[in-house]
């Protein structure tokens, strides 16, 4: 990084839509050669800039220079031309095409109108061999990993001789693994003089990779920080403007009534789990990618189907045959991918918040829309979901406030026994805060809680005992008192023993 040299200025920038004030009168600067993160909650600004200098909007007032020049962008296409490249967290790969096309598409060099794949090919192997990947240039997209389409992302904008590359939640699908992997790519890209604005709600990670760190929030520009004097608690407080409750305890389980009592239950993808839930107590559920942890959930929720085993519910045996019998019996599941399994994306907030109560609203087909509205109001207003209206569709909801829908809906049945399915993934630090502050107080009123999550400090911080899954298989259930993250990890990994396990079972 050369200090004094800016690649990137953005001064006074401000953008509104409508009644909202998207970027406010905003600064942002980039060094040639550094990785500089932009961080924020949903909301802050973040996707209305990276759009700004990608040409996608215009902007209201303010400048924007790049190496050195005062720049407007009517297209995208002049951004891309001018040397900037946005990799964005829906990827805009062509699933169909091979390699060679998703990476050259627009740009394919001709002769007489002849496509030159030859010369094509070459220069992909070229670009694939800067990042690293070692893959066949013709092979379909369809047949990749999501971590190899990212890097295919990565290897487009090299194509296209990117002087900047603006990456927008990059890793937001990727395994622990494959983060690494793109974090040692993003790293290699130095040494070819390419800058790069990673935008990220994940601040372990952008403590990582960054150099600088700046926070938005509310569409205003906080501050910048330098990587090596900041903390995750200075950058955290900057982005929500207050000082988050880091002094919550384990919430203890109401009584020692056992609620759920799983005994060797056996699946398709699991075999011979067991495990209990007491009364108000926090369970968590924790095991790598592939682990079986949820679909033992969507088992005992009635979605799928189990071959052996028994399921007792408040001392009863059950098996559900559909996810109505489930909810009837006083249980929910908030799902993991809530946009493909839990929301209806394009209806109003207020029919994704009822669909679960609509038939005790409905009558000779019906629906009493009184109640309807009440029972939204009432659960918006209790879980701080932020809205315009609760007539407009959810999708024009923040990651946080679509996640606190889903719970809200589940919350309207009024559950004994509720499963929440990776409930913060892809929410900012703010919403994890406020969802996670909700679950402790559900556990204190009653409700039974089983936590799915792979982030282990957030298990630690939750429960009060974690199963631990590894291959289909329970291979720790270890009380709170005894639980760090090195021996969950060896649970998940299956390297623990089993004097270990006999000893921290409970």
């Amino acid at each position: 990084m050369v200090d004094d040299e800016y690649i990137l200025r953005v001064n006074g920038l401000s953008k509104r839509f409508g009644g909202v004030q998207a970027l406010d009168n905003v600064d942002f600067d980039l060094h040639y050669g550094e990785i500089h993160a932009l961080v924020g909650e949903n909301g802050a600004g973040k996707s209305t800039l990276i759009k700004v200098l990608g040409g996608v909007y215009s902007r209201d007032s303010g400048t924007v220079e790049f190496e050195g020049k005062e720049v407007i962008f009517n297209h995208p296409i002049e951004a891309q031309e001018a040397g900037i490249a946005i990799i964005y967290q829906e990827l805009s790969l062509m699933s169909s095409l091979n390699v060679i096309e998703n990476i050259f598409m627009g740009r394919m060099t001709s002769r007489f109108g002849i496509i030159d794949w030859k010369d094509l090919e070459r220069r992909t192997r070229e670009v694939l061999g800067i990042i690293g990947l070692d893959i066949d240039p013709k092979t379909i997209l369809s047949d990749l990993t999501i971590s190899q389409r990212q890097m295919i992302e990565i290897a487009k904008a090299l194509a296209a001789n990117a002087k900047l590359i603006i990456m927008d939640e990059p890793n937001s699908s990727l395994s622990e693994t494959e983060t690494k992997r793109l974090f040692e790519v993003i790293e290699s890209l130095m040494s070819h003089d390419i800058s790069i604005l990673y935008v990220s709600h994940k601040i372990e990670e952008v403590m990582e990779i960054s150099d600088r760190i700046t926070v938005f929030r509310d569409g205003c520009y906080i501050g910048t920080e330098n990587t090596n004097d900041a903390t995750e608690y200075s950058i955290i407080d900057m982005m929500v403007g207050r000082e988050l409750d880091r002094s919550a305890h384990i919430v203890t389980p109401m009584s020692d009534e056992i609620v759920l009592d799983v005994r060797n239950l056996t699946g398709k993808r699991f075999k011979d789990v067991s495990f209990t839930v007491q009364r108000g107590e926090i369970v968590g559920f924790s095991g790598l990618m592939g682990a079986g942890r949820t679909d033992v959930a969507r088992a005992i929720f009635g979605a799928e189907s189990f071959e052996d085993g028994q399921i007792l519910l408040n001392g009863n045996n059950v098996k559900f045959k559909s996810i109505s019998d489930a909810i009837a019996n006083g249980l929910a599941m908030v799902q993991e991918d809530r946009k493909l399994l839990s929301l209806f994306i394009e209806l109003p907030v207020k029919k994704n918040i009822s669909i679960a109560e609509l038939p005790r609203m409905t009558r000779f087909g019906v629906i009493n829309e009184k109640a309807e509205r009440t029972m939204s109001y009432t659960l918006v207003n209790s879980l701080d979901i932020r809205l315009a209206s609760i007539e407009n569709p959810v999708s024009s909801l923040s990651g946080g406030n679509q996640q606190k829908t889903v719970l809200a809906r589940w919350l309207a049945t009024n559950p004994k026994l509720l499963i929440l399915d990776e409930p913060t993934h892809g929410v900012d630090v703010g919403a994890k805060a406020e969802i996670y502050t909700l679950i402790r107080n559900l556990a204190k009123e009653g409700v039974s809680i089983i936590l799915i999550s792979s982030e282990l400090p957030d298990l630690l911080a939750m429960s009060y005992r974690i199963v631990v899954m590894h291959e289909g298989r329970v291979t720790g259930i270890v009380h709170h008192e005894n639980a760090t993250e090195d021996n969950l990890m060896a649970y998940a990994t299956g390297v623990a023993d089993d004097l270990v396990f006999a000893k921290n079972v409970a």
